[in-house]
């Protein structure tokens, strides 16, 4: 059946349609079902072989590109350089096997919240089955303690509460009732009082409801396909993809160009094959697996320091990088916790009297307390010793209230409490301040508007009445509620927390946009983000969500900022449309309802008490209330990210030109202008001096806007600055060859130092926008790591280690000429640098 049918119609057509009936379905019809339906199971995901899995990692085009070099560098006698290589991937292969196998746990961990027997009545008996026998027609019964077995329409119920919090992001438990609902309360999930989720737990009361839909078919396995299906890329795994298709492309370009060349116009086919094997391994960044990890480390250690818990290593790049968080309210931005905040005359002002006689109500009534009354207990101590308890007429739902008889200095009182509007149904006369009179029906209205008031501010509201007893009788009944004197209001809220103004503030500092995605509804909501000083630009409700498509939803999604009364795959479709116009966007929340939001974003965000589902999902932990640490951690992504940028500029724009210089070489010198094996030794080299970017400092003015991978800033900047090394390689060749007058192994001697030294000393103008670029200090273990490493370069041509690689020692006077090489290179790169910034000065707010 449709929703429509399953909230709307009347019990007697939805027995006719499940062909079942209050006696229960006969054991023949339940094997029928089951085989029709299935068990009442959620989704699970089928597994492969461990070792399929395993090695479906390795199809990212990086990956791909990077076991290539592996064998490359193996089979021309690199074997630590290979070993190297093969290291990083797998380390970075395993970590994302890891990551999917703890998504699976995680829905395991929904599957089993389920209980594993639930009562029903068949053949007109009551019975306990097994949770997953239960098919669609069965008639279930539930009481306090439960949890909700399948999704069910309510046939009766009695003092019946559900908590439906982490499913729909209500804040205070709902009551349901059995009666058909009205058609234009169907398109709200939180309006449908008559019907029971599966996975829900019941508060208080009892119930009988026939099963209508069982298994994946609800809500709950919804949830649960959501967290087992692949999670989507992020924005910065599509970075990462992007860029290993730029770096194929590179490499098959330059790599054939040089092949053709040298096998066509200089050199045997062998030996031109493996010089150009060689330069793509040189322009591959292998180290990029690496040099992520550890700054992904290094950010997750820092942050781990602050109470952050980083179970996503590549997370921390998205947080950096995340313009957009997307956050429920209870339990994220609220304590999740019902207080009492006002107790207040009719005219709103405070009154002990109306706190006094709540107390009293909620202290010595013996239904199951609800959250409510919990939170007048809690609020404020009372010695209710000088008032004895008498009597007590129960809640139901058809009065809506629940009165205690106490006797207090020889008086009896009776003082009710429940829905305002059934108080004043049994009130004749209304106090203030000590004083009673006669309640007028423009009192009543008053007191209409009163409760209206309250409500519009988010509040939950409770009115309360009392009468003095003329006689002395211990056994009372509901017509004594009546004459009764309106006393006032409680009303309670789920206060927000308090760090989450000032969060809020910083966020907005750092650039990024805060987005409310609630299942409540929007008083509540509105009353909240009032008292959090949040802006509201516009609020729109899940029910006008489900009639407008997506390429509409796109714009609102840009106008709004609060979303209330939405269902988990309508804050899908809100964040969704976010990626769709260009955002990175994060989400925060506590909730079984938040576990597939959570798949949907780039970054996921829980908190300390969040239930363990939506902990399992998320790839950030707070484990302070404090959510302030939400933008220590942003800022921990974006000197993640930062350093991750300046190894993939540096390394693509220095390979390039080396690749340049060599293809250029190819087409006049008589030799190869440096043998694979010496450009394997360089390529090595290279990689360990840039091993300590990860330590760098990252300017303040680099993190103050998210910043994203921006594939087409990347080859720009690799064809903008590429080729200001290659003028030095090429003046190079030119001194060697006619001022030295270098024979070969000289000559590749020459280009190897100065390529590593031109090559490696560019960190230190790369690494800042600012300009000259020592304004910007980098970290000592860089600056300590470059200088070695150059002078390692130097120091190789005099050895026996240059021996072995068939380097020759170099003069004095060519690295003299060297020296004023580099300097000049450092100044050409800052002076263009400078021009190249102010070229991209628009968009440098958003990309790298």
């Amino acid at each position: 059946m449709s929703p429509q049918e399953i909230l709307s119609s009347h019990l007697d057509d939805i027995f006719r349609k499940l062909n079942t009936s209050e006696i229960g379905l006969t054991s023949a019809e339940v094997k029928k079902r089951l085989e029709i339906y299935g068990y009442n199971e959620v989704a699970k995901k089928k597994k492969r072989a461990t070792l399929i899995e395993f090695l479906s990692h390795f199809k990212n085009p990086l990956i791909l590109i990077l076991i290539v070099a592996t064998a490359v560098s193996f089979l021309s006698g690199q074997l630590i350089n290979s070993i190297i290589i093969f290291f990083m991937i797998l380390m970075s292969v395993i970590l994302d096997f890891f990551q999917e196998y703890r998504a699976e746990k995680a829905a395991d961990k929904l599957r089993k919240r389920v209980t594993t027997t639930i009562k029903v009545i068949r053949n007109s008996i009551g019975k306990e089955i097994s949770v997953s026998d239960v098919v669609p027609g069965d008639i279930i019964c539930l009481s306090a303690g439960d949890i909700v077995p399948a999704d069910a329409r309510l046939i009766n119920s009695k003092d019946f509460f559900l908590d439906q919090s982490a499913l729909t992001g209500e804040s205070f438990p709902v009551e349901k009732i059995a009666a058909p609902l009205k058609s234009k309360d169907i398109s709200t999930i939180t309006n449908w009082n008559n019907y029971l989720f599966m996975g829900t737990s019941v508060l208080s009361g009892s119930c009988t409801a026939v099963v209508v839909k069982t298994g994946s078919s609800t809500e709950y396995g919804e949830i649960v396909k959501k967290t087992i299906e692949k999670r989507p890329e992020t924005g910065f795994e599509k970075g990462l993809t992007k860029f290993g298709y730029l770096i194929m492309k590179v490499i098959s370009l330059l790599v054939l160009f040089v092949f053709i060349v040298n096998a066509l116009f200089k050199h045997d086919i062998l030996e031109s094959l493996l010089f150009a094997i060689a330069l793509a391994v040189g322009v591959t960044p292998e180290l990029l697996p690496m040099i992520l990890s550890i700054n992904l480390s290094k950010g997750a250690m820092a942050m781990s320091k602050k109470g952050v818990i980083v179970k996503r290593l590549a997370s921390i790049q998205n947080f950096g990088s995340m313009d957009v968080l997307c956050t429920d309210k209870t339990g994220t931005l609220t304590e999740n916790k019902v207080k009492l905040l006002l107790h207040v005359d009719i005219n709103g002002k405070n009154d002990e009297k109306v706190f006094l006689y709540s107390f009293l109500n909620s202290y010595h009534q013996t239904g199951l307390r609800s959250p409510l009354d919990e939170a007048i207990l809690e609020h404020e101590k009372i010695d209710e010793k000088k008032y004895k308890k008498i009597d007590e007429i129960p809640f139901d739902f058809i009065r809506k209230r629940v009165s205690v008889v106490v006797k207090h200095e020889k008086e009896n009182y009776i003082i009710t409490k429940g829905a305002p509007e059934e108080i004043v149904k049994v009130c004749s006369k209304y106090e203030i301040a000590g004083k009673t009179s006669d309640l007028t029906n423009k009192i009543k209205k008053k007191i209409e508007q009163k409760h209206y008031d309250l409500s519009s501010d988010g509040f939950r509201v409770l009115g309360l009445s009392y009468k003095k007893m003329k006689e002395d009788k211990s056994d009372h009944k509901i017509k004594d509620e009546s004459e009764m004197v309106f006393l006032g209001f409680v009303a309670f809220i789920d206060p927000p927390k308090e760090s989450a103004k000032e969060s809020i503030q910083l966020l907005e500092k750092v650039g990024i946009e805060l987005k409310i995605l609630t299942g409540d509804n929007e008083l509540v909501t509105k009353k909240i983000c009032e008292q959090l000083d949040f802006k509201i630009k516009g609020i729109v409700l899940g029910s006008e969500i489900a009639e407008i498509q997506d390429d509409v939803l796109a714009r609102i999604v840009e106008k709004a900022n609060i979303f209330t009364r939405v269902t988990p795959v309508q804050k899908n479709r809100i964040m969704n449309a976010l990626k769709e116009n260009g955002h990175i966007v994060g989400f925060l929340g506590d909730g079984i309802n938040d576990s597939p939001s959570m798949r949907v974003s780039d970054v996921s965000v829980s908190v300390d008490n969040a239930v363990d589902i939506a902990k399992e999902s998320a790839d950030i932990i707070l484990l302070q209330k404090d959510l302030k640490v939400l933008e220590q951690g942003v800022l921990e992504g974006r000197k993640t990210f930062g350093n991750t940028m300046k190894y993939i500029l540096m390394g693509l724009s220095s390979n390039f030109g080396n690749m340049i210089s060599a293809a250029g070489a190819s087409l006049f010198l008589p030799f190869l202008p440096m043998l694979p094996i010496q450009i394997l030794l360089n390529n090595f080299m290279y990689d360990f001096s840039q091993l300590t970017i990860p330590t760098d400092n990252v300017d303040k003015e680099y993190i103050e806007k998210p910043k994203r991978m921006d594939i087409s800033f990347i080859k720009d900047y690799m064809i903008f600055f590429g080729p200001f090394s290659s003028i030095f390689d090429f003046l190079t060749y030119f001194v060697m060859l006619f001022v030295f007058h270098a024979p070969e192994h000289l000559f590749q001697a020459a280009w190897f130092v100065e390529s590593f030294c031109t090559q490696t000393l560019i960190i230190f103008v790369i690494r800042t926008r600012k300009t000259p670029f020592y304004k910007s200090k980098p970290s000592k273990f860089l600056t300590l790591n470059v200088l070695f490493m150059v002078s390692l370069a130097v120091i190789i041509p005099f050895t026996f280690i240059g021996t072995l690689f068939k380097f020759v020692s170099l003069s004095m006077e060519f690295l003299a000429i060297l020296a004023l090489f580099v300097v000049t290179y450092l100044i050409l790169v800052e002076l263009f640098k400078k021009k190249f910034y102010k070229r991209y000065a628009k968009r440098l707010d958003q990309i790298s």
